[in-house]
């Protein structure tokens, strides 16, 4: 069967040390850190016996910029928020049923930072009203990342640090020990909703302190130790 025109090139992230991880989709964690959720006016467990289950949501593939490339500012919002997370890149597909944490860590391939930008104003009019917000998530250039380091250089996560600073400015900090969900729990949760598969990417979700992003505006995202982001928001597409 001949195509009816040319597929496009499938969407990879630099590795360090060399070669590219082929992307297959990108997940999103939403709220898995309290602060952030009281921040956006949702109730934050008091315990981790108190969180309910994960919030999910995907962006697509095409939707990484890599490096430190410029991100254009996205139309139809006059508010894109940045949100700083660490992102978790497999190369493995999970077994069939229900994976277990402990075998989740076999998955990983690598970490890195990045960036889940968010058309702030377009998710509350969609929370507003009761009704799905995609649009706010998964649009075009919505996902900067890093370059993904291998999970063997980083060893355990442990409490590492996230950052981002705007313009020199520090915007968010947080630590992954504050995680209400760690990696293996969200791995978990994910394979009893779907088939996870090399090539997969998780963003885990971000701390406290978002806020906008503008034309001009320089960021550098850092996950302590492990890798950094920096980019420029442009004037539009």
């Amino acid at each position: 069967m001949v195509d009816m025109f040319p597929p496009p090139a499938q969407a990879r992230v630099p590795v360090r040390g060399g070669g590219s991880f082929p992307v297959h989709r990108i997940y999103c964690v939403g709220r898995n850190f309290a602060d952030h959720a009281r921040e956006m006016g949702a109730a934050a467990p008091a315990s981790k016996t108190d969180r309910g289950t994960p919030v999910f949501f995907m962006k697509p593939a095409d939707a990484i910029v890599c490096g430190d490339a410029d991100v254009p500012y996205p139309p139809a919002t006059d508010e894109l928020h940045h949100e700083v997370e660490l992102v978790v890149a497999l190369d493995r597909d999970a077994p069939a049923g229900r994976l277990d944490p402990a075998d989740a860590p076999a998955l990983i391939a690598a970490y890195g930072v990045g960036l889940d930008l968010t058309r702030r104003d377009l998710q509350a009019a969609a929370k507003a009203k009761g009704l799905p917000w995609d649009i706010a998530k998964g649009f075009d250039h919505s996902a900067p990342i890093s370059e993904l380091v291998p999970a063997a250089e980083v060893g355990p996560l442990g409490a590492r640090d996230l950052q981002l600073y705007v313009n020199g400015e520090l915007r968010q900090h947080g630590s992954l020990g504050d995680l209400i969900w760690d990696v293996p729990e969200i791995l978990h949760e994910l394979s009893t909703l779907y088939a996870l598969k090399a090539g997969d990417l998780v963003f885990m979700g971000t701390p406290a302190g978002v806020g906008p992003l503008h034309p001009g505006d320089v960021f550098r995202a850092s996950l302590d130790g492990v890798a950094t982001l920096q980019g420029r928001i442009t004037g539009g597409v």
